[in-house]
């Protein structure tokens, strides 16, 4: 493992995230499905899980419970990741994947995440304040459950404010809101999700964007601002640089935990005091080694070393 800051990931609504092949969807037959992959799954389980196979290392906090939570448990420990578990009484919930062969084409089944009841939540705010990852990164990534409040992820901003924590929140709506109000040291929204948090009607182009996440800088709401744009690239602002790059050229086989492959690369490489730049572009290699594989694996290191060397070269 490489020696780095601490970083500490937390993700309040994981997922049993199931996957398979079926030759085609069609209504109302019994469709009969290719071989299942089971992965532990939810934002900031896959950011510990591609920041590992990168060769860092993390704590990975999360809330567990039930029948699925049990396997959920069974199958993180089997990936080599130090969790620290949250016991609730809801069942953890699951997502579905399935990719249909002739077509190529992904459907994404995402089922919405048990009710968290007051002491539950409390409880994931006390365990990260056992691990705080002081001089290091807190990633708070992934949808709030039912029962947490939308100012979840800004109380973790205050938390990271009185103890040298550089938070990382990727979220949307009205708890990102509540976050960046608070003030954090980096999100990831898309396109709309920036658009909706600057006020800015229509769709923005580069140009848009970057003087949009300028204009978040500026206020003291995040200190940097990553943007992926699938195909497209992406983009990082900061106070003193703004970066564009291109997706290097790769067959696509899954987006799923790209974005969150992206976040992994992108946090690793600042933990290991590399320069903005060089992280952004382990960042941009890390999605793409992602999306090159199928079903809900994430990033291979020698896939994001080679990606890397394509987008230093270009």
């Amino acid at each position: 493992m490489s020696a780095h800051a601490p970083i500490v990931t937390l993700t309040m609504n994981p997922a049993l995230d199931v996957s398979s092949t079926v030759d085609r969807v069609v209504s109302e037959h019994k469709l009969r499905c290719g071989p299942s992959r089971f992965d532990p799954g939810g934002g900031g389980v896959n950011v510990s899980r591609a920041i590992r196979n990168l060769g860092g290392d993390s704590i990975a906090v999360y809330p567990l419970g039930g029948p699925t939570g049990q396997a959920y448990r069974g199958f993180l420990e089997q990936a080599g990741i130090i969790g620290r578990v949250v016991t609730i009484a809801g069942n953890t919930r699951e997502s579905f994947t399935v990719d249909e062969l002739a077509t190529g084409e992904q459907f994404r089944f995402v089922l919405q995440g048990p009710t968290l009841r007051e002491p539950e939540w409390r409880a994931c705010l006390s365990v990260v304040a056992d691990h705080l990852p002081v001089g290091g990164f807190l990633i708070a990534s992934g949808s709030l459950p039912p029962g947490v409040p939308d100012d979840f992820y800004a109380m973790l901003a205050r938390i990271s404010a009185d103890h040298d924590i550089r938070l990382v929140v990727d979220a949307s709506g009205p708890a990102l809101a509540a976050a960046l109000d608070a003030g954090v040291h980096l999100i990831k929204p898309s396109r709309d999700e920036l658009a909706e948090l600057v006020g800015a009607r229509g769709e923005l182009d580069d140009a848009a964007m970057v003087d949009a996440a300028r204009s978040l800088v500026a206020a003291g709401r995040s200190r940097i601002v990553a943007l992926t744009l699938g195909g497209r690239g992406a983009i990082l602002v900061s106070e003193g640089e703004a970066l564009r790059l291109a997706t290097p050229r790769v067959e696509v086989a899954s987006a799923v935990g790209a974005g969150d492959s992206f976040l992994a690369g992108l946090v690793l490489r600042l933990a290991e005091g590399r320069p903005l730049a060089d992280a952004f572009r382990t960042a941009v290699a890390a999605g793409s080694a992602t999306a090159m594989l199928p079903a809900t694996e994430l990033c291979r290191a020698e896939d994001v070393a080679r990606l890397e060397g394509e987008l230093a070269a270009a």
